[in-house]
């Protein structure tokens, strides 16, 4: 039996595939966390001038 059979080939693609996952979902929430500070800085501002 080789390193190479189809249970240990599934289990490296689940692992690899749940680390992108969680990579994908933190710059997704960082884009969104980027986009608040953005609108807020934004309303801020516009107060300001006003």
């Amino acid at each position: 039996m080789g390193r190479n059979n189809e249970r240990n080939i599934k289990k490296h693609n689940d692992k690899l595939h749940k680390a992108q996952d969680k990579v994908k979902q933190a710059e997704i929430l960082r884009k969104e966390k980027l986009k608040q500070i953005t609108q807020k800085f934004n309303e801020s501002k516009d107060l300001e001038n006003n």
